[in-house]
């Protein structure tokens, strides 16, 4: 995987899986599942003079539905987003 280093006070996240789901005998489709909304912090920007870096690698977090940019490398998908879109730190 070629290395993927966050600028300023951004993260990058790599999505927790989504759950696997049956109604009733049918499974529903990838296209169809609800996006996760957890992740774990896999590197982090150095933070600005305005904003420290507070996060840090290994960071299990929650975000908003539609925070961040996602980006696909060597066929695994992850998000791109700045520190003030995570909503909390899991401790």
């Amino acid at each position: 995987m070629a290395k993927i280093q966050p600028l300023a006070d951004r993260v990058l996240v790599k999505p927790a899986a989504a759950e696997e789901k049956t109604v009733g005998g049918i499974i529903i489709p990838d296209s169809a599942k609800e996006k996760p909304l957890r992740g774990e912090v896999l590197a982090v920007g150095n933070g600005t003079k305005d904003e420290e870096m507070v996060l840090k690698a290994g960071d299990q977090v929650l975000y908003g539905k539609y925070a961040g940019t996602e980006l696909e490398l060597d066929g695994e998908k992850y998000l791109i987003m700045r520190q003030n879109d995570v909503l909390a730190k899991i401790c």
